[in-house]
């Protein structure tokens, strides 16, 4: 039995092109990703017809803009415990739903906090262990790199929630997915 090999498929070429995968480089692609995944959201809902992004919806949230919120606040919170501080919320999300601009203003300050937290960290950073109390009651401890990537799943997830809710208007909201923001902005940033 004779092995074939392809030398083409290892060249140099290949190999000094790609960047060397780790965690610490897939955590800043993911908060860049969830930057612009939101960014897309926001601008999607803003230009939906008056009154649709704050329209009641049966949905764990109510609404669009309550649903992105919720979003903000986790992010918030896992701030607080990334800072070792109180964050005081009670809930998950605010009893009232913010005006729809001051909440895209919060959240584009929180991407960028954990865009710069992240850009900041060495590669130890990320095993460090944060111990908090969940809003529901019960002790908790992550490390910083699963807080981040359950921040950026937490909100893909949500996300997927308010797109259903465009569809419901009906609106048909551009993919956000990783793989178009990775070929449309990740590799054409580098």
């Amino acid at each position: 039995m004779s092995v074939v090999t392809n030398n083409s498929l290892l060249s140099e070429t290949a190999v000094q092109t790609t960047p060397m995968a780790s965690a610490l480089n897939t955590l800043k692609m993911l908060v860049r990703y969830k930057a612009w995944a939101d960014a897309l959201t926001f601008s999607n809902v803003r230009s939906l017809p008056e009154g649709e992004a704050l329209k009641p919806r049966q949905t764990r949230f109510g609404n669009m803009v309550h649903t992105l919120n919720h979003t903000y606040v986790v992010d918030d919170i896992f701030r607080h415990h990334l800072l070792g501080k109180k964050h005081g919320y009670t809930a998950r999300n605010t009893e009232h739903t913010p005006a729809f601009e001051d909440l895209w203003q919060a959240v584009q300050e929180m991407n960028r906090w954990y865009i710069d937290l992240v850009d900041s960290w060495s590669n130890e950073d990320l095993a460090k262990s944060v111990h908090f109390e969940f809003v529901g009651g019960g002790e908790g401890v992550m490390t910083q790199e699963q807080i981040v990537l359950h921040l950026v799943n937490h909100a893909t997830y949500h996300r997927g929630f308010v797109g259903d809710m465009m569809y419901q208007v009906p609106f048909t909201p551009p993919s956000n997915d990783l793989p178009v923001f990775i070929r449309d902005h990740f590799n054409q940033a580098r």
